[in-house]
């Protein structure tokens, strides 16, 4: 199996954690999800060569771990830094940007107390990481950013959506 089917079946698999991740109402088990695709994700460009995003994936799976017991604005202040020190360590244009850009998302969302502006910063940060992958030339990764937003569209709707209707009806 050569690097890039294997870097597409990992993340076939990142997928399904990201499906799972915003169909969760509680905050620490849509952490977890996204701490376990991170890891795959980051394996996924590492074969494909993309060492700003491996490097920001690995950060991103240590922010997610640290998040499952904390929401300390101290934490998501030294996770920020660290993704733009890893940004400009592994500087190589655009993509560096691109990743950079979304890791910083990545990482306010992480560390929101409330799912609700945890969903909003994840579909900045995905929209972004969409755009890296199709210029990294990734289609399983342009796919998975494209469900994770979808789940996350889903999520929004069946939890604050839908309620606000029923309220007002």
């Amino acid at each position: 199996m050569s690097s890039f089917v294997l870097s597409q079946v990992l993340v076939g698999i990142a997928i399904c954690f990201d499906i799972l991740s915003f169909q969760f109402k509680e905050r620490t088990k849509i952490v977890a999800c996204l701490l376990v695709s991170c890891i795959l994700i980051a394996v996924h460009f590492m074969l494909l060569g993309h060492w700003t995003a491996v490097c920001l994936g690995i950060l991103a799976a240590l922010r997610f771990a640290t998040s499952l017991f904390s929401t300390s604005k101290k934490f998501m202040l030294f996770f920020v830094f660290m993704t733009l020190v890893l940004t400009a360590l592994t500087y190589n244009g655009l993509l560096s940007l691109l990743a950079g850009s979304g890791g910083c998302f990545g990482t306010m969302a992480s560390f929101c107390r409330e799912d609700k502006r945890l969903r909003q910063l994840m579909l900045v940060g995905t929209s972004l990481w969409i755009i890296h992958n199709a210029l990294a030339g990734s289609p399983g990764a342009v796919l998975m950013e494209a469900i994770f937003i979808a789940s996350n569209v889903v999520g929004y709707f069946r939890y604050y959506i839908l309620p606000a209707r029923r309220t007002l009806a």
